[in-house]
C-alpha cells in the first residue's frame, strides 16, 4: 500500500537582480541574499529549514554549504546539483520530494551562478575527458547538416526551428516576435538584465549568430541567484502563511529518450520529445487541462526553443505554433501570458538559477502580487483557486523539469505577508539586502567569521 503523500507549498521566494558577469559578486553573496529574501519572505528564519538542495553549473564541491553556513551551521543536509539548464529546478523537484514524502516539513532549494562574460564557451571545461554533450551534439549535426554557422548551442536550436519551418511553415520573422515580446515584457522587471524593450526590426537587425538566431534571439550569460522555501501543509498552517503559500501541485523531472540521439529530428535532440512526454505526465498527476493554465514561464534558451515548446507543452498544436504566435496568445491578452518576466532572452540565464527565478515569477504572478508585470484574468473563475502558472526548464544532456502551481483552497489574502516583513513588495522592487536582514533570518548556531566575509 501506497502512503499518502504530502502537499507541498512554496512559502518564500527570493532573487537577486540577473546581471552582465563582471566578476563583481562571489556566489556566497548572491546565494546569502537570494536565500535571505525568501526566508524574510516565509518569516522563518534558517533553523526552521531541515534540508537544503543547492544548484550551480560553473562552481567548485560544496559551493552550497559556503553560501548557507553564513546563515547558520545547524548540521542539515546540504546537496549540492547540477544539471545544467535546469539545474535550479532540479533543486526545487529534489526539495518538494523530500517534502511531498514525509522526510521533511521544510526544505529550501537556492540556484546561483557566476558566468564568464561574453558567449558561452566552446572548449570543455575539463578538458582530459570527452564532453558529455557529444553524442547529442553528434545527433543534432546529423539531423541537420545545414546547420553550420555559429557556436553549436545557437546552431542547433537554431535547426529546431528550421525543422519546424520545413515541416509546418513560418520563419525567422515568428522568432523575431517572440523575442521582441519577451523583451517587451523585460522593460517592468527591476531583476532583468535587459530592458531596452528591442522591437522586431532591432532583433532582426542584431547581430547574426546562427542560420536562424540573431543575438536578441538568444538568452545572455549572467550572474544571478534565485531561492524557493518548500513546506507542508501543516508547517504553513503553523506559521500563517495561507495569506502567500502557493501550492506545488505537481512537478516532474524526466531525462531524454532514444529520439534524441537518432539523428533524424533537430527538434527532438534538443528536448521536444522529452518535454511533451513529461508535460502529460504532470498534467495527468494534477488533473488539470492546458485551459486551466493563464501564466507560463518557459525555456525560451533561444527563441527557437520557445516556437517549438509551446506545442511540446500542449499549449497548441504542433502544426499551430507560428500562428499561435501570430495571434499573440503568448502575452497579455492572449490566450497564455508566456514569460511575463522577459524570459531568459531578456531576464538573462545565470544556468543554476533560472529555473527556480521561473518559480519565483510564477508565485509571484499567482499571489497577485506582480505589478505590471501581473497577467490579467488568473482568478476570473468561480473556483477560488484560479488558474494554474505553468513552469518549463530544460537543460541539454538532459534533464527537462515541468511545474503546475496554483493558490490551495484555503488562501486568504489577509494580515502580514512578504511584503511587510521585508518592507517593500519583491515582486516588481529590487533592493538590497542589509546586515539587520540576515540577523533577521540567520540560525542560532552561526559563525560571525563567515558574515564577515560576505559583501552585502
Amino acid at each position: 500500500m501506497v502512503a499518502e503523500r504530502e502537499r507541498v507549498f512554496i512559502i518564500g521566494v527570493g532573487c537577486t537582480a540577473f546581471t552582465k558577469p563582471k566578476g563583481q559578486r562571489q556566489t556566497n553573496d548572491m546565494g546569502l541574499e537570494a536565500a535571505t529574501k525568501a526566508l524574510l519572505d516565509a518569516g522563518i528564519t534558517y533553523d526552521a529549514v531541515e534540508a537544503a538542495f543547492v544548484g550551480y553549473v560553473y562552481g567548485d564541491s560544496t559551493c552550497g554549504q559556503a553560501a548557507l553556513y553564513q546563515l547558520g551551521l545547524t548540521g542539515i543536509p546540504i546537496t549540492n546539483v547540477n544539471n545544467n539548464c535546469a539545474t535550479g529546478s532540479v533543486a526545487l523537484f529534489h526539495a518538494a520530494s523530500l517534502v511531498r514524502a514525509g522526510e521533511a516539513r521544510c526544505a529550501l532549494a537556492l540556484g546561483f551562478e557566476r558566468m564568464a562574460p561574453g558567449k558561452l564557451g566552446e572548449n570543455p571545461a575539463w578538458p582530459d575527458r570527452p564532453n558529455p554533450l557529444s553524442p547529442l551534439l553528434e545527433a543534432a549535426l546529423r539531423a541537420s547538416p545545414d546547420a553550420k554557422r555559429g557556436p553549436s548551442m545557437p546552431r542547433i536550436f537554431g535547426a529546431a526551428a528550421a525543422e519546424y519551418f520545413r515541416k509546418y511553415g513560418g520563419n525567422v520573422e515568428h522568432l523575431a516576435k517572440i523575442a521582441a515580446k519577451n523583451h517587451k515584457h523585460s522593460v517592468n522587471n527591476p531583476y532583468a538584465q535587459f530592458r531596452a524593450g528591442y522591437k522586431e526590426a532591432e532583433v532582426l537587425a542584431s547581430a547574426q549568430i546562427s542560420n536562424e538566431l540573431t543575438k536578441f534571439m538568444c538568452s545572455p550569460t549572467s550572474d544571478g541567484a534565485a531561492c524557493c522555501i518548500i513546506a507542508n501543509e501543516a508547517f504553513v498552517h503553523a506559521h500563517k502563511l495561507e495569506n502567500q503559500s502557493i501550492e506545488l501541485v505537481a512537478t516532474g523531472l524526466a531525462t531524454d529518450y532514444p529520439d534524441a540521439f537518432a539523428g533524424r529530428s533537430a527538434m527532438d535532440t534538443v528536448g521536444y520529445g522529452m518535454t511533451r512526454r513529461l508535460s502529460d505526465k504532470v498534467f495527468a498527476q494534477a488533473g488539470a487541462t492546458r485551459d486551466d493554465v493563464g501564466v507560463v514561464e518557459l525555456h525560451d534558451c533561444f527563441a527557437a526553443n520557445e516556437l517549438v515548446t509551446y506545442p511540446a507543452l500542449g499549449l497548441c498544436t504542433i502544426e499551430d505554433a507560428h500562428r499561435f504566435v501570430e495571434r499573440g496568445d503568448n502575452t497579455y491578452g492572449g490566450k497564455y501570458v508566456v514569460n511575463p518576466s522577459g524570459g531568459l532572452e531578456a531576464k538573462g540565464h545565470p544556468l543554476g538559477a533560472t529555473g527556480l527565478a521561473m518559480h519565483f515569477s510564477i508565485t509571484m504572478q499567482l499571489r497577485n502580487w506582480a505589478g505590471a508585470m501581473q497577467a490579467p484574468g488568473l482568478f476570473d473563475l468561480p473556483d477560488p483557486r484560479g488558474k494554474y502558472g505553468l513552469v518549463h526548464n530544460l537543460g541539454l544532456g538532459g534533464a527537462a523539469v515541468i511545474s503546475l502551481l496554483r493558490r490551495p483552497e484555503f488562501y486568504r489574502e489577509i494580515g502580514l505577508d512578504g511584503r511587510d516583513r521585508l518592507g517593500y513588495n519583491h515582486a516588481h522592487e529590487l533592493r538590497p539586502i542589509t546586515r539587520t536582514d540576515v540577523d533577521k533570518v540567520q540560525a542560532k548556531n552561526n559563525s560571525e567569521g563567515l558574515l564577515q566575509l560576505a559583501k552585502l
